[in-house]
């Protein structure tokens, strides 16, 4: 159980000169590996007279929160460091070795190490010992594995009684063998995008990583960590670590990551993979086949970016922002695993995609992992924060236009999630209640994203200056970086930093958090309007009525519209799908070629059209198209929406030809849409993502 904390109290900032003069100051906070999460203050005395009583005050105050996705008693202990020596073997689709803890507890009497494990894991022993006591040997655990839930088990492990006393350093170590757990990707040379050998990546968000290692798999701990990894000749190992090197004589890679991270954040990917160098500090990896439109695509992008963010938010923290493409069977777009951020490869046809995908993971730099929300329960703190982010950096690159025009795009797909799910739905919360038992990662939604970033902007707005409030993100992330945070946290930081806000009429951040629906405030976007209004005319013809103006549409040449422009257009078509026939052959005759020519971001959401409406003469577009995309993010919205009308024999057909090229995982998904009550197994690799209509969500961490 977790240990209890005192009561707080509030604090008040008395660094108020920094305050009236909008000065972006950084001050340095020693990073601290212990449970980082940070208790919010209650009501109570106040702190004055000295700088650095505020963060004193609030720093004694730290307690573990309750994360009821988590089987540990992370709370009892202090988590310095933890080493990996893993040895990947292809053949076996197995990943053996094993894990070294660096534990200090801080009660005594602590007679129980409880871990987060998963039934894939086969453990083989465990030891411990005591640093302090080199000459003894170390002493065999005894241990049993019980059943958590559907993502995980508790491994509960019997520590020696020397090891009872609070404040001495143990040292625990896991013999185990890895499966085919959730967060390991066994691809198949056919799987790969050069076909040229096997791969393997691990994702561990939310709470997969439990299947990779045994750990305090919650994101209110973070540790150091170093691993070694050894692999099969002409097998390059990448991790989200900032130091590497190689070992050629003994096929070894040693990584080390010298900042404190949660396990969610810990990432591997093997294979045959080349890399170019595209900044001073970042480089791009792919396999072969790739990394040249890889280079292309983004060149000095990423520098670019990183030096935006920075001027912003402060500097980097992170020394590397390397970037790998993945197989389209990567499940979700990009995870933002430090130093080295996962990508989707299918996302290289869509050059604003990419930006944006790329810019939110650069993002997470400060917002998720830098300062990472607590619990699940209040993801937004990590994306809610990083979209703000992301739009900032945008504004700052590419002007008010271009990212009010994407932001027009998302909240349109929030709104359109509101009015499937309405008004009342708890789904639609910041701050949601996660049940036990439930995966975390079927919080994560547009809510967590959009709604999130909505209440930031919010928040900027009470502030009275955008600049102004790029200096409070700047010193938040000062004050609070390498820890993990709680709402209530920002809130009374904003706060303290804003004392004059407490003045603002109505303010109420209660209904933020807690309330459904819309957010209750959302930007003002019109910046946008020379963009997003030759879409409204254009869909305003198009759904008009009985007589389409033909004339009038001949004037709008969607060939100079940006991608972000003609998936507008198309989700708010299909909004009014299904549409007429003659309407769909007048669209088909006019736009289908050029749509051809265009990126998969474009042509998912005209062949969702397409199936809406039935509309037959279109249908070797989507066999094509079903054909050459293998991606979750691709081929899930459109099986859907064929398993739910007329042509779901269409399906069937384009599943059973293609079936073979697509990862188990996906297999297993798009067989349990298609045959329901048929003996599709279920999926035992990867977790249950919550999939929604790609116009919806472009699904990224």
């Amino acid at each position: 159980m977790p240990v209890k904390c005192p009561p707080g109290r509030t604090v008040v900032r008395s660094d108020r000169v920094r305050i009236k003069s909008w000065s972006c100051s950084a001050r340095v906070q020693t990073p601290t590996s212990l449970c980082c999460c940070r208790k919010s203050p209650s009501a109570g005395g106040r702190c004055v007279g000295d700088p650095g009583a505020a963060r004193r005050a609030r720093g004694s105050q730290r307690c573990p929160p309750v994360d009821v996705a988590s089987a540990s008693n992370f709370g009892r202990f202090q988590l310095r460091h933890f080493h990996l020596d893993l040895r990947l073997n292809f053949a076996m689709k197995e990943m053996s070795g094993w894990l070294v803890l660096d534990l200090v507890p801080l009660q005594p009497g602590v007679h129980t190490l409880v871990l987060d494990s998963h039934p894939s894991l086969l453990i083989h022993a465990i030891d411990c010992k005591l640093p302090a006591s080199p000459q003894e040997e170390p002493a065999s655990l005894t241990y049993r594995v019980d059943p958590f839930a559907e993502y995980g088990s508790a491994l509960n492990i019997a520590l020696p009684d020397a090891a009872l006393k609070a404040g001495t350093l143990l040292q625990v170590t896991v013999r185990y063998t890895t499966t085919d757990g959730p967060a390991i990707w066994w691809l198949d040379s056919e799987l790969t995008c050069g076909q040229g050998g096997p791969l393997v990546f691990t994702q561990g968000h939310s709470v997969c990583n439990r299947s990779f290692f045994p750990c305090f798999d919650t994101p209110a701990v973070k540790s150091t960590y170093t691993a070694s990894i050894r692999v099969p000749e002409g097998v390059t190992v990448l991790m989200s670590a900032c130091r590497s090197s190689y070992s050629k004589q003994d096929r070894v890679f040693q990584f080390s990551m010298d900042f404190p991270v949660p396990s969610y954040l810990v990432a591997l990917v093997a294979g045959e993979l080349q890399h170019v160098d595209v900044g001073p500090r970042s480089r791009v990896w792919a396999e072969p086949c790739l990394l040249s439109c890889a280079v292309k695509k983004l060149g000095g992008s990423v520098e670019r970016w990183l030096g935006v963010a920075e001027d912003l938010f402060g500097a980097y923290l992170w020394g590397r922002c390397d970037i790998v493409f993945l197989p389209p069977s990567f499940p979700i777009v990009a995870m933002e695993n430090p130093c080295l951020t996962f990508i989707i490869a299918s996302i290289l046809e869509s050059r604003d995609f990419l930006l944006i995908d790329v810019v939110h993971e650069i993002a997470h730099g400060w917002f998720g992992n830098a300062v990472t929300n607590a619990t699940w329960e209040e993801m937004w703190l990590s994306e809610g924060l990083a979209t703000y982010a992301q739009r900032r950096i945008t504004a700052e690159a590419y002007g008010e236009a271009f990212t009010c025009l994407e932001s027009v795009v998302r909240l349109e797909a929030l709104h359109r999630q509101l009015r499937l799910l309405g008004d009342n739905n708890p789904v639609s919360r910041l701050q949601v209640k996660l049940e036990p038992g439930v995966n975390p990662s079927t919080l994560m939604n547009l809510f967590t994203y959009e709604k999130g970033f909505c209440f930031v902007s919010y928040l900027s707005k009470l502030c009275g200056d955008v600049r102004r409030f790029d200096c409070f993100l700047r010193d938040y992330i000062s004050e609070f970086k390498f820890q993990s945070v709680l709402a209530q946290d920002l809130i009374d930081y904003f706060l303290d930093y804003f004392p004059d806000v407490t003045q603002v009429e109505g303010l109420d951040f209660q209904r933020w958090l807690n309330g459904c629906g819309p957010p209750p405030y959302e930007p003002d976007l019109s910046a946008g309007g020379a963009l997003t209004g030759p879409v409204q005319d254009l869909c305003r013809l198009w759904t008009s009525g009985d007589h389409l103006d033909l004339q009038a549409v001949a004037t709008f040449d969607l060939s100079t519209w940006s991608t972000f422009q003609i998936v507008l257009f198309l989700d708010r078509m299909l909004d009014h799908a299904p549409l007429l026939p003659e309407v769909m052959s007048r669209l088909s005759n006019r736009y289908a070629l050029l749509f051809d020519g265009l990126n998969a971001e474009v042509q998912v959401r005209w062949l969702q059209t397409v199936v809406r409406s039935v509309f037959y003469p279109d249908l070797p577009r989507l066999r094509a198209f079903l054909r050459k995309h293998t991606s979750r993010m691709y081929t899930v919205p459109l099986y859907e929406e064929l398993a739910g009308g007329p042509m779901k024999g269409v399906a069937v057909e384009i599943f059973q030809q293609t079936q073979r090229r697509l990862h188990p995982n996906l297999r297993r998904s798009l067989q349990q849409l298609l045959f329901q009550g048929a003996s599709a197994p279920p999926a035992q690799n990867g977790p249950a993502l919550a999939v929604t209509s790609l116009r919806d969500v472009n699904v990224s961490a």
